[in-house]
């Protein structure tokens, strides 16, 4: 028999020694007690090192995420093992309680420990395999990020911009969704004249305050007549108005494709009205602006007859290289006339008193030409054959 110290009181155990008989005094059983006391009916109350054990072979026999959490839970869930001795500390003396619980939280420690030691194992066995899937070469050379540069199309524009500015012109931009005045009856090209054939353009599915379908501008026109209006507004009632001096870049849209036209092109418009402009002015205007565009003097000018309904008279202009790839051949680059009355009237203006010029010119054209291309469409394609030589 073992006489067991429990609580101050005595307790008698019947056990049996390794060899069957009696423990010795002061040794604590080896096989299980019979009594069916609780302090004695699972892991010894003063060694939890097996629940730690346990607690390590369970984490690292985990192959993935969920059975680690699963096997987090069997220790330290609501119903896991370390959870139960905690529950326990209630039936202990204070004392025995104290002791008690400093043996679980170590245990408590060892096991969270052991938890977040297999998580970042498997967290770094996982980054591993994506590093080998990546097959990842680190004695290649870095990528380096590219450098950019502007559109041909959009140097051009900036170009023509800068040469216009220094000839006093402002710069007007505006919607490219226009109305059906704005786009032709004020450019006297009213509804089913023939000449609206030409600009054939597109138009969606809205309609403006007259009942007319909204288009995609095929001019940038109309902002020449809003400036104008907005200018003249500016200066109604004064003895005198300064000279309008714009020019309208931006984006056009026509059913036309071919190498030298497509849906979608860039154009610059100019407007010049004033009390004593001429088509001399024209002239010597648009002269200066070629010369400056190309950077060269060896470049001639051709006005020829045409017909525009915004325009009387109106003509084609074209130049000529005397040096160079294009020498000697006549290229038209823009269209351009005198105001029409009518339009001058449109704009708010006194066709009496006002007179001036407008001209027209495709951006992508001039790019084109300064640029050495014979096809309009490649601007349209983003090839970086083309684009990476203007780096």
């Amino acid at each position: 028999m073992t006489v067991v110290t429990l609580h101050g009181a005595h307790a008698l155990c019947s056990t049996a020694s390794p060899a069957g008989g009696d423990a010795g005094p002061g040794q604590l059983p080896k096989a299980g007690p019979v009594c069916g006391l609780s302090c004695f009916c699972s892991e010894p109350m003063n060694d939890l090192t097996p629940l730690v054990q346990d607690a390590h072979a369970d984490f690292a026999q985990a192959a993935t995420p969920a059975e680690l959490e699963n096997a987090k839970a069997r220790y330290l869930g609501k119903a896991g093992r370390i959870t139960e001795h905690l529950k326990a500390l209630g039936a202990l003396a204070p004392d025995e309680k104290k002791a008690r619980g400093a043996l679980i939280n170590a245990a408590k420690q060892q096991v969270e420990a052991a938890l977040n030691a297999r998580r970042d194992a498997m967290a770094q066995a996982e980054l591993q395999a994506q590093l080998k899937g990546q097959s990842l070469d680190v004695s290649l050379p870095g990528r380096q990020r590219g450098m950019g540069s502007l559109h041909p199309t959009s140097r051009a524009r900036e170009r023509i911009e800068t040469i216009f500015a220094s000839m006093g012109f402002e710069v007007a931009d505006g919607p490219e969704i226009e109305t059906d005045w704005y786009s032709f009856t004020a450019l006297n090209n009213p509804e089913n004249h023939p000449a609206r054939s030409m600009q054939d353009t597109f138009y969606v599915d809205v309609k403006d305050a007259n009942g007319a379908w909204l288009n995609l501008r095929p001019h940038t026109s109309p902002m020449q007549i809003r400036y104008a209006q907005a200018h003249a507004k500016k200066y109604a009632g004064q003895a005198s108005m300064p000279d309008i001096r714009v020019i309208a870049p931006g984006r056009t849209y026509r059913v036309d494709s071919d190498a030298t036209h497509t849906p979608m092109f860039h154009q610059v418009e100019g407007l010049w009205v004033g009390e004593n402009v001429s088509f001399k002015d024209l002239k010597f205007m648009y002269l200066d602006f070629i010369q400056a565009f190309f950077e060269t003097k060896d470049v001639k000018l051709r006005f020829r007859p045409s017909y525009f309904p915004f325009t009387e008279p109106s003509a084609e202009i074209d130049i000529r290289f005397e040096t160079g790839p294009l020498q000697g051949r006549w290229l038209e680059v823009s269209g351009s006339g005198q105001v029409h009355p009518q339009v001058i009237r449109n704009m708010g203006l006194d066709p009496e008193r006002h007179i001036g010029f407008a001209f027209g010119s495709g951006i992508d054209r001039l790019a084109m030409l300064r640029y050495g291309m014979n096809d309009l469409r490649p601007l349209f394609e983003g090839d970086l054959r083309l684009l990476n030589q203007f780096i």
